[in-house]
């Protein structure tokens, strides 16, 4: 599956982490040979350049949260799989910031709750997760377009929007507020 990026022409893409960029790509390596995946096919399957991937799990590079977003769904894993889980972790998109508060696991499910904050006037279309991956929004401020790309829901303060997001998505906001918002992932096990 081949993923391609874009936003709203104001922003460009920023790395997703501050810190832990090493541990990140120890991760990757770690779940891309537990699943005997070559780099090369990793790469191709996420849509992303062999350097890049190389670069990433070296610790040479910072990802974009797109590019993270593009690996663990040809992993099949959420994207907490590659967090350091004994610390908050701040992740960053071309418009999305989010705060990774919780992670919640059961039998045949994994949740990820975040807090989100993204700035008016922002557009960001994230790639595909795996199969059966929904998101579960909820707006505290602000109105937000968010949902598969081809059929957005529009959700203001104090809405809730769910969607399955194993299509490219969209954040977009709505007017001249900051949306503030809390997304929970469910990720069903393989």
């Amino acid at each position: 599956m081949h993923h391609s990026f874009m936003d709203s022409g104001r922003q460009t893409p920023r790395p997703a982490l501050e810190t832990g960029t090493h541990d990140v790509g120890r991760r990757i390596r770690l779940l891309r040979e537990e699943h005997g995946i070559s780099l090369s096919e990793l790469a191709r399957r996420a849509g992303i350049g062999k350097a890049t991937l190389s670069g990433l799990e070296n610790g040479f590079r910072n990802p974009t949260l797109e590019t993270l977003w593009a690996i663990t769904a040809e992993l099949g894993v959420p994207l907490a799989s590659l967090l350091a889980a004994d610390t908050t972790s701040v992740i960053r998109g071309t418009a999305v910031e989010g705060v990774l508060l919780q992670v919640f696991e059961d039998e045949s499910v994994t949740y990820e709750l975040y807090r989100l904050v993204i700035p008016a006037g922002s557009t960001q279309v994230s790639p595909a997760h795996h199969e059966g991956v929904t998101e579960h929004m909820t707006i505290f401020a602000g109105v937000l377009n968010a949902g598969p790309v081809n059929a957005p829901l529009l959700a203001g303060a104090g809405e809730h929007i769910t969607w399955r997001s194993d299509v490219p998505h969209i954040y977009a906001t709505v007017g001249d507020e900051d949306v503030q918002a809390s997304l929970l992932i469910r990720y069903p096990r393989p």
